[in-house]
């Protein structure tokens, strides 16, 4: 005699957005508001005094700015990088550290923090340059304007380097790198490519359009 085994029914899989992801895509809306007010305070100073932003925008090392833009720029290819690495779940380099197809993402946010770090300090160069030709945060409305907005971004960049040596310092606390640290990984590199974008855009309105 045969039984017969009645099949229960199979549960659809729901596959939900991950929580931490979906939050900082909702906070970097927040800060594109912030650097919108930021953007909407420089125009305004700049309507204001044409004749001051032409004298002092002559003072502007573009070539030089353009090379800082070029390695932060880069920085987002390396970072990308790291994120690929750390989706298929691979924290460190497989192979000899000049065998770069076979790095991991700590190699490539090393890389990339380091990126970030030069064009801080070239920024800060920018500053200190500035400063001795005469603008200064107190100086006028272009030099508020200008180191408000480039500050600003600053500050921002510094965050999202310290938030890379967390991640990193994460990566070498697990015994196993799995998807919870992956997950952290893809966080920070949204979060650097908006920094990324902003200072394209930035650079583009101080740098570009006189």
């Amino acid at each position: 005699m045969t039984t017969t085994t009645a099949s229960r029914p199979v549960a659809p899989v729901v596959h939900r957005p991950n929580v931490v992801a979906v939050g900082t895509i909702v906070w970097l809306g927040s800060e594109v508001m912030f650097f919108a007010g930021l953007f909407a305070i420089y125009f305004t100073l700049r309507s204001t005094s044409p004749e001051l932003w032409e004298a002092q925008t002559s003072l502007l090392n573009v070539p030089y700015s353009l090379v800082n833009t070029i390695i932060l720029v880069l920085s987002s290819v390396t970072c990308q990088f790291g994120v690929f690495a750390a989706e298929r779940l691979q924290a460190r380099a497989t192979g000899k550290w000049y065998q770069v197809g076979k790095w991991g993402m700590v190699e490539w946010f090393f890389l990339t923090y380091a990126m970030g770090a030069v064009f801080i300090v070239g920024q800060v160069y920018e500053y200190v340059t500035l400063v001795n030709e005469g603008i200064a945060l107190n100086s006028d409305a272009y030099g508020s304007a200008f180191y408000l907005t480039t500050g600003f971004h600053g500050l921002h960049v510094t965050g999202g380097l310290i938030a890379f040596l967390l991640v990193i310092g994460r990566a070498f606390a697990v015994k196993n790198f799995g998807h919870k640290e992956a997950t952290s990984a893809i966080v920070v590199s949204y979060y650097w490519h908006f920094v990324d974008v902003v200072w394209i855009g930035l650079f583009l309105v101080i740098y570009v359009l006189k």
